[in-house]
């Protein structure tokens, strides 16, 4: 029954998981790209009608792919299998939901007219941590499919907890502090250009995800 339970838990974050990280992608990929190019009429039509039906399966799935993810990290401490890896991708998944709530959500609500506010604010600062959310998704991915289908990441030198004993690397501790940066520039910040374009984001967030895995793997 235990590994029903488990199994039937893992099943619901990758199905939650796969519909939050597609509408991400919808969202910074297709509607933002359309958005540039269509008349003020279907712009309108489609911010009334398609953006609240979309963002109300994007927050939900990333609040129970988040809910899901928390029983799986229990059964991941409980068998000794919590690692570098592993780690640093809950952390981005965590931040990333965070921002959904946060930050994305509230500023589209002013975006599309569901709370009084000024859009020209709040839709930049929407879009700044939809792209930092884009960022995160490359690395994120990676760690979680690496946890369980990459060997080196399961190494013994990289686990975080083992029979009750914790093992904070410098591997950790690097790729956290990344991590965290990012995020303060989500909070704070700026667009950079180097993520502002679709491209951009594409070819930051393959670089960031080099960068966090070297950084696991050698320290």
């Amino acid at each position: 029954m235990e590994y029903l339970i488990e199994f039937l838990f893992r099943w619901g974050h990758v199905l939650f998981g796969i519909a939050w990280i597609g509408l991400l992608y919808y969202f910074n990929f297709v509607q933002g790209e359309y958005f540039k190019e269509a008349t003020a009429d279907a712009k309108g039509d489609a911010t009334q009608k398609l953006v609240p039906n979309a963002l109300w399966w994007f927050r939900w799935a990333a609040f129970f792919t988040f809910l899901t993810g928390l029983y799986l990290l229990e059964v991941l401490r409980g068998d000794n299998r919590l690692n570098e890896g592993i780690i640093l991708g809950s952390l981005m998944g965590t931040l990333m939901m965070l921002n959904v709530w946060g930050i994305i959500w509230p500023n589209q609500k002013i975006v599309i007219g569901l709370k009084e506010g000024d859009a020209a604010i709040a839709g930049p600062k929407a879009l700044l941590a939809s792209r930092t959310n884009t960022l995160f998704s490359f690395a994120m991915l990676y760690f979680m499919l690496a946890n369980s289908h990459f060997i080196p990441a399961m190494d013994a030198t990289q686990k975080i907890l083992a029979n009750g004993v914790w093992n904070l690397t410098a591997g950790l501790y690097a790729g956290a502090a990344v991590i965290v940066i990012i995020e303060l520039n989500a909070v704070w910040g700026k667009l950079f250009s180097f993520i502002a374009s679709v491209r951009g984001v594409i070819g930051s967030g393959l670089l960031l995800t080099v960068l966090l895995s070297g950084i696991s793997y050698y320290y």
